[in-house]
């Protein structure tokens, strides 16, 4: 007989109101070294829990990406952000105004910060999206995610759960399927100078955010 392969489940979840036994159960895949895709309010991410160096060695595999590359982080929350990254005043009232939203900051790290998570210039990209299902993951494990796109190199990312457990299933453990998604990226902003600079323009507005 033919290897059968192996492919994650598929958990449907309320985008706005996730269910608590869901996000448990997806929780528990996280503590346990798993992967696990869920949506945003950018399109479907991969996560894994940032402080399990072979979780997140896993996740650079399936994404065929450099380890030494880091992942952003995805935080429940302000508050969670600021134990992971140094926020000065004026950024906290920025990111205050802009989040949740599809943003990732990138700012210097604090020393909380798992080496393998780090840039060489010791810099972390911090995400809170306006994304229930997401944050209520981070919040239900009790830290941040590495988060990157639900998508191989050169390709666009998925933004359906039954195309993600197809093309990406055999290297996770658990889809929460939230809903067809946008594909947008979120604006990557520089907050670690004197003046926040646009590293990518996506789906978050600028507005009074830059000169």
């Amino acid at each position: 007989m033919g290897r059968v392969s192996r492919r994650a489940p598929i958990q449907p979840v309320d985008p706005r109101h996730p269910q608590p036994r869901h996000i448990r159960r997806a929780a528990s895949v996280l503590q346990d070294g798993g992967i696990v895709s869920y949506p945003t309010d950018t399109y479907y991410a991969l996560g894994c829990d940032v402080f399990q160096k072979r979780a997140m060695e896993r996740l650079a595999l399936l994404k065929r990406r450099d380890v030494k590359k880091p992942f952003a982080f995805l935080c429940a929350d302000l508050g969670e952000v600021a134990k992971y990254a140094i926020v000065s005043n004026e950024n906290f009232r920025l990111m205050r105004r802009l989040l949740p939203g599809p943003y990732t900051f990138v700012l210097d790290a604090t020393r909380l910060v798992p080496r393998t998570a780090l840039t060489r210039q010791r810099q972390v990209g911090v995400r809170v999206p306006d994304a229930p299902v997401a944050t209520a993951l981070a919040r239900a494990l009790g830290r941040p995610l590495a988060t990157t796109s639900a998508s191989l190199p050169g390709e666009e990312p998925l933004i359906d759960a039954v195309d993600i457990q197809e093309h990406l299933g055999h290297g996770i453990d658990l889809i929460l399927d939230g809903g067809v998604t946008l594909n947008e990226p979120s604006t990557v902003l520089d907050l670690t100078g004197p003046a926040p600079v646009v590293l990518r323009q996506g789906k978050g507005r600028l507005e009074g955010v830059v000169a």
